[in-house]
């Protein structure tokens, strides 16, 4: 399972969008300028990111974009999501057909690590990314962002 620039780029901007956002919205040119993210890319992020409610628009000069929630109550997996990015290890999109129509040997390995990873990215919050990036920023060192009631994960094969 591969993430694909669409999702990057979307939890980069809008982590971008997030740290340089207040109470004056942010244009896509900036965050274009400051991430090195294509301009027309981003315009079609964010247009699907404003149809899912998870950033707003405003128009005119003086216009870009901001949050539409908090940045705590915006989750990265529903930012993927939003930009259509499949969170799917299986190979057959998680129909079940992998192998002559019935289900590969290995298929529900590949649900369950499908599971685990939205459930982790669902518990990483903007807010928690952008918390991260200013330690980082302090310190120079990377940090690593740990889910909120972690549990240990057994897998049996």
């Amino acid at each position: 399972m591969r993430l694909t620039t669409k999702g990057r780029f979307a939890v980069t901007a809008m982590a971008d969008l997030a740290m340089c956002g207040g109470t004056n919205p942010v244009t896509m040119a900036a965050i274009s300028e400051r991430r090195k993210i294509s301009l027309s890319y981003l315009e079609q992020l964010f247009g699907r990111l404003r149809r899912r409610k998870i950033v707003k628009s405003v128009r005119g000069p003086g216009g870009g974009y901001h949050l539409a929630r908090p940045a705590d109550k915006i989750t990265i997996a529903e930012i993927i999501v939003a930009v259509d990015e499949p969170l799917d290890a299986t190979g057959c999109g998680g129909k079940g057909n992998c192998f002559d129509d019935r289900q590969c040997l290995t298929h529900e390995l590949w649900v369950g690590l499908n599971e685990c990873i939205y459930d982790y990215l669902s518990s990483i919050t903007l807010q928690q990314l952008v918390n991260s990036q200013a330690k980082i920023g302090s310190s120079g060192a990377p940090i690593k962002i740990s889910k909120k009631n972690a549990k240990p994960m057994v897998i049996a094969v």
